[in-house]
């Protein structure tokens, strides 16, 4: 017997019979042969940990365009952020925490440089429109690797899929990831909203601070906690009423105050109309991109104007503006 085989009788030993098990996955899209070490959920997120896509996250907003410091979140924190929230949730509800992690670090794969001020240009140009948790699900299935994805299995390509607020994913795993997404962000940027002068604690409603707690961890502490003793011994994942109820009305609060906030968001209307010149430009010039993507036109016949929403949506912040003063800043002339 194998060692994967021995780890996948281990999760029929211990799991819940909630839980997803590796040995009855649904598969992926090819064949390939079984690792004799890694479950099929571990060797997925091994694949995603590994992908180029996971390594630009670190180099795309969260929330806060450019901020000045070295401490606000980014994409690759809030990723982190997700996956050790829901592999708590996962391990005490006696899930499988792989299937879980994977879901939670490919999550968002597809999304935009300048966080959601860039998906919302491309959804507005991009024929078909635009929607990060799809274009991830697209990059682990046809982006990644040259064209050849990184062919997951269909669990965590779900979850992936269906891990916003509208979504709803087939696995219990998915769910969580759902959740403590939300958890991870509405809290981070609460925090780096306070560490920028956006906000303070003390502009936090009382109704969401009296239920919730009055600091970062005291909130995350309150919120895991009753995601896990609703959910135990469930074949969902659920909230208490008073708990979800409040979490909502602090979303709403973050709309206000953060998320539509003129001076938080004050440099969001030059992101936008960067991404829609590069657009253009590209839509013009496709022999001037990524020799990946020339060729996915050329061999796959795919459109010039998904082509470059692909291109565009894999940028970093600094790729972007790289090109962009490239594009529109006259270069120093000088005779030797």
């Amino acid at each position: 017997m194998t060692i994967r085989e021995q780890l996948e009788q281990r999760e029929h030993d211990i799991l819940s019979p909630y839980a997803s098990f590796s040995d009855e996955s649904l598969g992926r899209d090819y064949y390939v042969e079984p690792c004799d070490l890694r479950p099929v959920y571990q060797r997925d997120r091994d694949r995603i940990l590994h992908s180029k896509s996971f390594r630009r996250l670190k180099g795309k907003t969260q929330v806060f365009l450019a901020p000045e410091g070295d401490h606000y979140r980014t994409r690759m924190t809030h990723t982190l952020e997700v996956s050790q929230n829901a592999r708590t949730v996962a391990k005490a509800l006696r899930l499988n925490e792989d299937l879980t992690e994977a879901i939670a670090l490919g999550h968002d794969l597809g999304h935009t440089p300048f966080g959601h001020a860039g998906e919302r240009v491309l959804d507005r140009i991009c024929p078909g429109g635009f929607h990060h948790q799809e274009q991830s699900v697209r990059v682990v299935e046809l982006l990644e690797k040259d064209g050849k994805g990184l062919n997951l299995t269909k669990e965590v390509r779900d979850g992936i899929r269906n891990h916003s607020t509208a979504g709803n994913p087939s696995t219990l795993e998915g769910k969580i990831v759902r959740i403590c997404d939300k958890i991870a962000y509405i809290n981070s940027d609460i925090d780096d909203a306070i560490r920028g002068k956006v906000i303070c604690e003390e502009n936090i409603p009382k109704e969401f601070t009296d239920i919730l707690g009055n600091t970062l961890r005291e909130r995350l502490n309150t919120l895991i906690h009753d995601l896990i003793s609703s959910s135990m011994g469930k074949n969902d994942i659920i909230m208490s009423k008073e708990i979800e109820r409040a979490l909502k009305g602090l979303r709403a609060f973050m709309f206000e105050m953060v998320y539509t906030n003129s001076v938080a968001k004050a440099e969001e209307g030059k992101a936008e109309y960067m991404i829609d010149l590069l657009y253009d430009y590209y839509l013009k010039h496709p022999e001037e991109m990524s020799a990946e993507y020339r060729q996915r036109m050329e061999e796959k016949g795919e459109k010039t104007e998904r082509t470059v929403c692909d291109f565009i949506a894999g940028m970093t912040d600094r790729y972007a503006v790289m090109k962009f003063e490239s594009l529109t800043v006259p270069k120093t002339w000088s005779v030797m």
